[in-house]
């Protein structure tokens, strides 16, 4: 069963990400200090989060704790 976005965004948030200004719609980015880039969802948060959306949040989380290790 996949994550619901607002529990994708809580994960990164909950990593350290902040979400910054821009986006169109339904996008929104996050960055974080130590992660080059930013990570863009789209989607309502009630929506189910698409595998590849999951796969970039993960990727993005492990690499920022992967930097603090």
């Amino acid at each position: 069963m996949p994550k619901k976005i607002k529990v994708l965004i809580s994960d990164l948030q909950d990593a350290g990400f902040a979400q910054i200004k821009g986006g169109k719609g339904s996008h929104r980015k996050f960055t974080h200090a130590r992660f080059q880039g930013a990570v863009t969802l789209s989607g309502k948060d009630s929506a189910d989060a698409k595998p590849y959306q999951e796969k970039q949040v993960a990727k993005a989380i492990k690499q920022v704790q992967d930097e603090t290790d």
